[in-house]
């Protein structure tokens, strides 16, 4: 399911969703949004309410109808649907019954544009499915350069060619980005790429209050490496085929991630955890991501998981907060 507002950002998000519904072998249901002023929905001439809503209505036609031309190329089941409220309400509605959620990063003010807006953690901390934002900069990975290009103010907008075969997904030691690295498996696995389990190490800001003891940046470097491989050991069992790396990085954890989504196929995160990638997903860090990521980011719910039960057995793990 995408949403659309007639934007070059929409368009963007349309085109990476109409890909990724082909390669499921999904229908695809593009949808639009509106609401009726109100000026209008509170005027006292019932007739003038009904006439406006028509004449939007007809707008958000129009809308839907000139983005459905951009997927003629597509051996896709297509959906059109036009529905009345606000974009993130609708969205998070409609999550109940999609596999996948996509949207722009920004927009008109409708899907994309309101995403980052009043509501910008509504949609991927709350719908029922995973969510997918799609920057406009990686146009050029789907053969349309131009529509990121007249919005480019200064820099370059990164090419198709400087991508890696990899997803990668942010992790902290949380139960969360246990869930976020099983559902970046599945993704890698079913893309035929390598999985990258990337961790950050931030200057210390007594974010690392699990740390029992002061430690040096040497110690505490080793002590974080026998985690990650723990945990990759732990996702090799349950993907045995999949080529999985793990990075331990030092910087923001937001910079960091920002940096791997120009060079990876898609960057996965989950919704919550403990102040790294995916605590603070809500908060600035994940803003910085979703605000600046250089291509499609993959925000998955939280979930039961079974396969989550046996992690503790094949390793360290970080221990729990408090």
């Amino acid at each position: 399911m995408v949403g659309v507002d007639g934007s070059d950002q929409s368009i963007c998000a349309l085109l990476w969703a109409a890909r990724e519904a082909e390669r499921r072998n999904a229908p695809l249901h593009v949808v639009t949004a509106y609401t009726i002023p109100v000026f209008a929905a509170s005027s006292m001439d019932a007739g003038y309410a009904t006439v406006d809503d028509a004449v939007i209505r007809e707008g958000a036609r129009s809308v839907l109808d000139e983005s459905l031309t951009h997927l003629e190329d597509f051996r896709v089941e297509v959906v059109p649907r036009i529905e009345t409220g606000d974009a993130a309400g609708v969205l998070l509605d409609l999550s109940e019954e999609a596999e996948l959620v996509v949207v722009g990063s920004r927009g008109r003010g409708g899907f994309v544009g309101r995403l980052l807006g009043s509501v910008s953690s509504a949609l991927p901390a709350h719908a029922r499915c995973p969510t997918v934002i799609v920057p406009l900069c990686s146009s050029p990975r789907l053969g349309r350069p131009e529509l990121a290009e007249k919005h480019r103010k200064s820099g370059t907008v990164p090419s198709k060619e400087g991508v890696e075969p990899v997803v990668v997904v942010g992790v902290d030691g949380s139960e969360h980005a246990r869930t976020a690295s099983l559902a970046a498996a599945e993704e890698a696995q079913s893309r035929g790429l390598a999985l990258r389990v990337v961790c950050s190490l931030a200057p210390f800001n007594g974010s690392l209050a699990w740390v029992p003891a002061p430690l040096d940046r040497e110690a505490l470097h080793a002590d974080i490496t026998v985690q990650l491989n723990a945990g990759r050991d732990w996702l090799q069992s349950h993907f045995p085929a999949l080529p999985i790396t793990v990075e331990l990085r030092d910087g923001p954890p937001a910079e960091v991630l920002i940096k791997a989504s120009a060079t990876s196929e898609l960057l996965v995160l989950g919704t919550r955890g403990r102040g790294g990638f995916t605590g603070m997903l809500m908060g600035s860090t994940s803003q910085a991501v979703l605000h600046h990521a250089k291509g499609p980011v993959l925000v998955v719910p939280d979930r039961d998981d079974p396969r989550l039960q046996d992690r503790e057995s094949f390793g360290p793990m970080i221990p729990p907060v408090g």
